[in-house]
C-alpha cells in the first residue's frame, strides 16, 4: 500500500515527465533519490489519466507490472499525453490546465460467474476495475473510477463491450472472460 506522500511524488513525476518532453520547467522537480523508495520500485500495473476541464484528455497504462511503478508512470505519462490515439498530442499551452491521475493496480484476478445475473451480482461498483476478454482476442478494461460515470453494472458492462469492439450485450453471452482488480488512485487537486 502506497501512502499519500508516495502518491504525490508519482503525480509530480508524471507532470515532470510531460513537461520535460515539451522542454518546460516545473515548480517542484523530482529528485532521483526520492524515486529510490523500495515501494516505488515494485512491479505493478499503472495507468496515467489526463483530464482537461474535467474531460478525458488521455489515458494509457498497463494491467500487470512489467516494470517498476516509477518506470510505468514515466512511460504511461508520455503515452497518455502524446500517443493516445483518441486525442491529438498535448501541447505546451495545455499543460497548466491538465489534471493528472495515477492509478496503481493490484494483480488482476479471474471472476468466475455462472450467468449474466451472477456477473452483475459479483461486481463491486466503485471498487473493481474490470477486464473483459472475448474469444478471438478482443478485450478492454475500465478503471474503478469509470463507475462514477457508469454506476449501473449493466450499463458499465455494455459500455465496456463497446470499448472492446464487441456488441453492446456481448457480456450477457456467458462466453467472456472477466477479471477484476482494485487501484490506489492519486489525483492532483483542481
Amino acid at each position: 500500500m502506497l501512502n499519500e506522500t508516495q502518491g504525490n511524488l508519482l503525480l509530480r513525476l508524471a507532470r515532470q515527465t510531460i513537461a520535460d518532453h515539451l522542454h518546460l520547467s516545473v515548480r517542484e522537480p523530482v529528485e532521483e533519490a526520492e524515486l529510490a523508495d523500495p515501494d516505488l520500485q515494485a512491479k505493478r500495473g499503472v495507468f496515467v489519466t489526463l483530464k482537461k476541464h474535467g474531460a478525458l484528455r488521455g489515458c494509457i497504462g498497463s494491467l500487470v507490472g512489467q516494470e517498476s511503478i516509477v518506470d510505468g508512470v514515466r512511460r504511461h505519462a508520455l503515452n497518455a499525453a502524446f500517443h493516445d490515439s483518441r486525442f491529438p498530442p498535448v501541447t505546451a499551452d495545455e499543460v497548466p490546465s491538465l489534471r493528472i491521475d495515477v492509478s496503481v493496480l493490484t494483480e488482476p484476478r479471474p471472476l468466475v460467474y455462472r450467468d449474466e445475473q451472477d456477473l452483475v451480482r459479483k461486481l463491486r461498483p466503485h471498487v473493481d476495475g474490470v477486464i473483459l476478454k472475448a474469444p478471438g482476442g478482443a478485450g478492454a478494461t475500465f478503471l474503478p473510477q469509470v463507475w462514477e460515470q457508469l454506476p449501473d453494472p449493466q450499463l458499465f458492462l455494455s459500455h465496456l463491450c463497446l470499448k472492446a469492439g464487441l456488441p453492446q450485450l456481448a457480456w450477457q453471452s456467458g462466453q467472456l472472460e472477466i477479471e477484476t482488480y482494485q487501484v490506489q488512485h492519486f489525483e492532483e487537486d483542481e
